[in-house]
């Protein structure tokens, strides 16, 4: 097959360029004809992907505390979670959020709290390395918010020293500023059901018994007579340096001499009762919550303490559907997933294969695509979104399966892309139109979007007592914003697109340029919300300027500067690595990390579209994702996928999705041929 400029991807003799050039093209050729097969090679009987979505050990060792707090068995899987569990510890004896991460409080006291419930004796070594790590590093009074609810309702720790949460929270109006959806969705999904557990303040048995001041982790306290601890600064201090955490702090000291308004009791009964409405219709008659584990476990057990019974069939489905979140191998043991990741996987890997020139008239394509289209989320009467945003047409597509509360706007984005990409007409289809008015009417005020919400900005929330996690809300981020800008530029340019959308669809395009332009930092660089780091925010962010850089001298500089940056933070080996650190050090952007086969490929998917393809990065960048495919089965291969590259929050939870190892390199390739004059792969 012939290249530009006279290179050869199939052996021939090159005219012009370098025989390097035309050797790494043929090359990279072949890695995406073998990336292609397996990828073929994973698909689901209907035609979609799923890949395993791995995070840190809180989420399973949360649900051995469910199943422990609602007398569920947990002998059969005793031995697999343990070896899971131990597989992540840290040779100091901690856990931390990513394998290799530096050690976390929360997370090892929840891990060590979980294999003490396995029956592990805490008189073993790695339990003492455990042990001497958290006593050094402070002890359980130094866990955030949300570990010490969990051990509140084990007795392992005083419910006076959690933060009121009071349940007349459910009815507050909308209209209020604060409110259950001035809360971020996932923020939404948990506290409400935490509520109800805050409200009833349970006490579960463990091993040794039930007893509101157990000592069955007294072995991690500094001073285990001494645990009501403050979960804050003094009311003092905050009226010096802080005065909006102040003001919350003050109404959480007087909630709490109001007895958390357990004294009102018509007005709790009330509240109540809208909770537990609320989470039975967010159940969906599938036991989901938003499939996300911490939401799903905790409503189970705020249903129990309101009086369903385990043999109830949101309970029944909740169950099921959590033992469905869990994944298995003889290596690492069993493990329970954070969340299921089916459209992203499947929107992703259909855009990849588009960008790879395999026939649209594939039959694993078009078998996806159709799966795809068949997610989309249209039902007027579902959605937290529509509160307020009334008068808009449903069109999105969530992250996961069966979760028609909370489309995902990126996710919505990536659909668009692939539908497109696969067939430029798709642009008239309903799928297509339905997604785009929706994207266009959740675009922020201040030109950006968000995950879930619009507008969902109120970061004043985070400084409630419960919000030491920093992640209440949902505003606008430059990733997202990025992949929605290149999701406009595509049906921007699209010759189907009729006139009228066109200008719409420029019109909130320079709006999210201009936000964009102001959240490009110093160095040239975007950063990264749900990826690692500015990587991610950066390759997302050039992807969408790319179709606007031609006649518009501003997007020229912003790209100039962010291809440069991409350029200088190159590894020796010619990947690109990031670590997680750069979320508290901008030093450390770009760097710091194992290089990694999907950072290495969003780092090309930022370049491609601004240099040549025989630019010298570009070039030794495609020559390491080649050499990385190391992964190989009969005419298949991949590249190896255990680094976590993923972002859930930002400094509190970082994830591995299994896939972003293959499909985003294979987008990165697909590019590259293309870029080099292939215009189909030939399997």
């Amino acid at each position: 097959m012939e290249l530009q400029n006279g290179h050869s991807i199939a052996g021939h003799p090159s005219t012009n360029g370098t025989a390097d050039q035309a050797s790494l093209a043929s090359k990279a050729y072949d890695a995406l004809r073998l990336a292609t097969n397996w990828t073929f090679s994973r698909a689901q009987p209907d035609g979609h992907w799923v890949g395993e979505v791995r995070a840190n050990i809180t989420f399973t060792a949360e649900w051995i505390f469910t199943r422990q707090s609602l007398g569920l068995d947990l002998t059969n899987d005793r031995e697999a979670y343990c070896k899971y569990i131990w597989s992540m510890q840290n040779p100091d004896g901690s856990w931390g959020l990513a394998p290799g991460f530096r050690g976390d409080v929360s997370t090892t006291t929840e891990a060590y709290l979980a294999l003490k419930i396995l029956n592990v004796s805490p008189k073993i070594p790695a339990m003492r390395r455990a042990q001497d790590y958290m006593l050094g590093a402070g002890g359980v009074a130094k866990v955030r918010v949300f570990t010490k609810l969990h051990l509140a309702t084990f007795g392992l720790f005083p419910w006076d020293a959690i933060p009121q949460l009071p349940t007349e929270l459910m009815l507050f109006s909308p209209n209020f500023p604060i409110n259950i959806y001035t809360l971020s969705s996932w923020a939404r999904l948990t506290s409400i059901p935490n509520l109800i557990i805050v409200h009833h303040r349970p006490i579960f048995a463990l091993p040794n018994g039930k007893s509101a001041n157990n000592d069955f982790l007294d072995e991690l306290w500094c001073d285990p007579n001494s645990k009501m601890v403050p979960y804050g600064e003094s009311l003092w201090n905050l009226w010096r340096t802080d005065p909006i955490e102040f003001g919350f702090t003050l109404m959480d000291n007087v909630l709490y001499r109001l007895g958390g308004l357990r004294r009102a009791p018509f007005l709790r009964r009330w509240a109540r009762r809208r909770a537990v409405d609320w989470m039975l219709e967010r159940e969906e008659g599938a036991g989901v919550w938003g499939n996300l584990a911490p939401a799903m476990q905790s409503s189970m057990v705020a249903l129990v303490l309101e009086g369903f019974s385990l043999d109830d069939p949101p309970i029944q489905r909740g169950i099921k559907t959590m033992e469905a979140f869990g994944f298995e191998d003889h290596v690492n043991g069993k493990r329970i997933q954070s969340t299921l990741s089916p459209v992203w996987d499947t929107g992703l890997m259909a855009l990849a294969l588009s960008d790879a020139c395999v026939s649209p008239d594939d039959v694993h394509l078009t078998r996806s695509l159709q799966w795809l289209k068949d997610q989309q989320l249209l039902d007027p009467g579902n959605g937290d979104w529509q509160l307020y945003k009334p008068g808009l047409v449903p069109g999105g597509y969530c992250f996961q399966y069966n979760n028609r509360y909370y489309p995902d706007i990126e996710d919505t984005g990536v659909a668009i892309m692939a539908f497109v990409r696969h067939d430029p007409q798709c642009v008239l289809a309903r799928c297509v139109a339905d997604a785009t008015e929706w994207l266009l009417g959740m675009q922020n005020r201040d030109g950006g979007w968000g995950g879930f919400d619009s507008n969902n900005d109120y970061l004043f929330l985070n400084k409630i007592p419960f919000g030491d996690t920093d992640c209440l809300c949902d505003p606008s981020s430059s990733d997202v914003t990025g992949r929605i800008v290149d999701a406009l530029g595509l049906l921007i340019h699209n010759e189907y697109v009729k006139a009228d959308l066109r200008i719409r669809l420029t019109l909130a395009a320079q709006r999210a340029i201009r936000y964009l332009a102001t959240e490009q930092e110093s160095m040239g660089a975007w950063n990264g919300r749900w990826g690692c780091n500015y990587l991610y925010g950066t390759s997302n962010v050039l992807c969408g300027l790319s179709h606007f850089a031609k006649n518009d001298y501003r997007v020229q500089e912003m790209a100039r500067r962010g291809t440069e940056w991409i350029k200088s933070v190159q590894d020796v080996s010619g990947g690109w690595g990031e670590g997680y650190e750069s979320y508290d050090d901008p030093e450390l952007a770009g760097v710091g990390g194992e290089v990694t086969p999907a950072q290495t490929a969003w780092a090309l998917m930022g370049l491609l579209p601004f240099l040549s393809p025989t630019d010298d990065a570009i070039q030794r960048g495609i020559a390491h994702l080649v050499r990385s495919q190391t992964v190989k089965e009969k005419q298949a291969a991949t590249w190896p996928d255990h680094q976590f590259t993923g972002t859930g929050f930002p400094r509190r939870l970082y994830m591995c999705y299994e896939y972003y190892a293959h499909y985003f390199p294979l987008i990165a390739l697909g590019r590259y041929a293309q870029k080099m004059g292939m215009k189909r792969l030939e399997l």
